[in-house]
This record gives C-alpha cells, sequence and structure tokens, in this order.
C-alpha cells in the first residue's frame, strides 16, 4: 500500500522546499504520492510530476474536504501558517483568516476522511510569548500566551487549541505540532529574514535580546521526520520547540552582518512596519519589534531525544549561512574590527 501526503501552501518557498525534499527521499519499498494545495499554484514544480499534484484549493472553503476525499489522504502536512499572507496578498486580514480560519476547516475536513492517519501542524515558538513576564526559556509545558495586541502569536496560539481539541476528537490519528524558531537561511522568506536584510538595522532603544534561529535545511528534515513518524530518528506524535543550539544576541547579529543599528524608542516601534512598507520593504512589521525587545529561547529535549541528536546548524550556524550571502553590509566586521583595535591602541599610547 502506497501513502499519500498532503501539503498545505505549496506556494510558499519552505513547503516548495519540503515537498521537493519528501519525493527524492522516499523510499522504494513504498509508493508514496504528495498532493500540494495552496489558493495560487507555486513557482516551481517539483520534478518528479509522477508521484505529484497540485490542487488549487483555498482551505478555508469546505471544499478542500473533497481534495482529501479524492485522494484518500492518510497524511496531512499543514505549512499553511504564516506572519504575513505572502502570495495570497491582501496583508495581516487575509493571513490571519488563513491562518485560523483555515486551520479550523482543515481539521474539519480531517474529521470526515477515513484513511487518515496523521497529521503535522507547523506552529511557531511564538507561542510562548515575548514580554517581561513570560519564561526567560521556556519547554513544550510551558503556559501557551496569546499577546493582548493580537497578531501572528494570537493565531498560533488559536491554531494549537484547534489541534489539541481535534487530538481529543480524533484519538486515532496521531498529531505532531512543531514549535519552529525563527526559520533562516539564504533563502529564507520570514519577517525576520526580511528584518536582517535592511540596510540598516532599527533595533528598541535599551535592549539587546536573545534570539533563536532554525535553519530551513534542518526545518524541512524535522517536517520529513514527523510524517515518517516511526523508527530510529523519527519525530513521533506530540508538540516540539525546533530550534538551533545555543542563542545569539541582536548585537552580536548585527555586527556579524556588518549592518549599523538605529535605537528607536519602544513607544516608536508600532509605526516601524508602516514606514517599513512605504519604503518598498515587505514583511517587516510592529510585532517583530516584540520580539526585539524581549527575546525567546526554548529548550530542544524533547526534539532532541526523538531524532537522537542536535540539528545539523546551530543557531548561529544557521545565521552564518544566511550571512554568507546577505552580508556584509555597510559595516563588514573585520573593517570594523581594525578600527576597533585603532582606537583601543590609541587609547593606550594617548
Amino acid at each position: 500500500m502506497g501513502r499519500t501526503v498532503l501539503v498545505t501552501g505549496a506556494a510558499r518557498q519552505l513547503a516548495g522546499r519540503f515537498v521537493r525534499r519528501l519525493l527524492r527521499e522516499q523510499d522504494d519499498r513504498e509508493e508514496l504520492r504528495v498532493v500540494g494545495v495552496d489558493a495560487v499554484p507555486p513557482d516551481r514544480l517539483p520534478e518528479d510530476a509522477e508521484s505529484f499534484r497540485f490542487v488549487r484549493a483555498d482551505i478555508r472553503q469546505p471544499s478542500v474536504v473533497t481534495v482529501l476525499a479524492q485522494h484518500a489522504v492518510d497524511t496531512v502536512v499543514h505549512l499553511d501558517v504564516h506572519a504575513s499572507s505572502g502570495p495570497h496578498g491582501g496583508g495581516r486580514a487575509t493571513a490571519k483568516e488563513i491562518n485560523v480560519l483555515g486551520t479550523l476547516q482543515l481539521l474539519g475536513a480531517c474529521q470526515k476522511i477515513p484513511t487518515l492517519r496523521r497529521v503535522v501542524v507547523a506552529s511557531s515558538t511564538q507561542v510562548y510569548g515575548s514580554t517581561p513576564r513570560d519564561p526567560a526559556v521556556a519547554d513544550e509545558a510551558s503556559r501557551l500566551a496569546a499577546p493582548a495586541g493580537g497578531g501572528f502569536a494570537q493565531d498560533v496560539v488559536e491554531i494549537e487549541g484547534y489541534v489539541r481539541g481535534f487530538t481529543r476528537r480524533c484519538p486515532d490519528v496521531a498529531v505532531t505540532v512543531l514549535r519552529f524558531a525563527h526559520v533562516l537561511g539564504p533563502g529564507a522568506e520570514t519577517p525576520l529574514a526580511a528584518y536582517f536584510r535592511l540596510p540598516v538595522l532599527p533595533t528598541v532603544l535599551g535592549y539587546d535580546p536573545r534570539l533563536q534561529f532554525v535553519h530551513e535545511q534542518d526545518a524541512v528534515d524535522v517536517l520529513c521526520r514527523a510524517v515518517r513518524g516511526q523508527g530510529p530518528g523519527a519525530v513521533g506524535p506530540g508538540a516540539y520547540n525546533v530550534a538551533g543550539e545555543g542563542v545569539l544576541l541582536l548585537s552580536q547579529a548585527a555586527r556579524r552582518l556588518g549592518r549599523p543599528v538605529v535605537p528607536v524608542l519602544r513607544s516608536l516601534t508600532p509605526w516601524l512596519g508602516p514606514g517599513a512598507r512605504a519604503l518598498g520593504v515587505h514583511g517587516v512589521s510592529g510585532e517583530l519589534f516584540r520580539t526585539l525587545t524581549y527575546g525567546r529561547v526554548v529548550r530542544t529535549d524533547a526534539l532532541l531525544a526523538a531524532t537522537g541528536g542536535p540539528l545539523e546548524y546551530s543557531t548561529a550556524g544557521a545565521f552564518a549561512d544566511f550571512a554568507s550571502v546577505h552580508g556584509p553590509g555597510l559595516l563588514p566586521p573585520a573593517l570594523l574590527g581594525r578600527a576597533v583595535d585603532r582606537i583601543e591602541g590609541a587609547l593606550r599610547h594617548g
């Protein structure tokens, strides 16, 4: 018997990489079919056309149940969870509809499919919040904290609530929730990647947050392990934090990119997102600066226990790979280091 995996958000960059990896590494002993679903077609389709089919469908619509039933899907990988609407257009309101209403509609459709055996949902470490009251280091048992201001963090808290309800109603379906740290890499299309590509980095005056990243390649690897679900190195049912080892301060990240920083009063940060969009820079929002105020760090012990070891890229390694393509900026680290050395020398001999 073969397997049929349905992947939502197929037009997104990360989903496309995941589908291609899944098809490339399929087991010859088991036939694998992948169905990509999105409201807009992807820019690039997988080369293995026989095993892949794209279906243009909106997960916010009841018709998604027809897609699941028609293809006798046994595994759903829900990747259409994002801070921005991306290729859909429509801004933040559209993103919230896709995230919250889309997930609710998709899970409702999953309940009606007798062939379904596994569901994998992409979530975010933003479920733990980014305020002084939230834990300095969160694990999977930490309280989920939806901020009063709403935004993407509130979306993922609501999504996980729907997933828990689905798990109770469908105990025979294995459900895996992957809480990704900020995904970074040369081709990453995330709000933080858009922020780090700015020529000058606005920061919150008086704050230097600790940040964690997961390389896009590691994110794809963990998704593949979750689809496998059993056997050595597989990621089984449950919730998992997915982040590279270690942390990086925002000031360290700016220096490694060679980007100058401009400290901004925290009260002005809600206006930075509209200001960036006015300059043609999309993906940077006022909500992002909550993370860039207090930061967020998570434990990954559960993931390490499941996979048998750390991810290929640490937080610093993921950032270095990003910086190799998108840096150095106006202040190359080597040049800045020599300038600092000259200043220190002048002060010592002054």
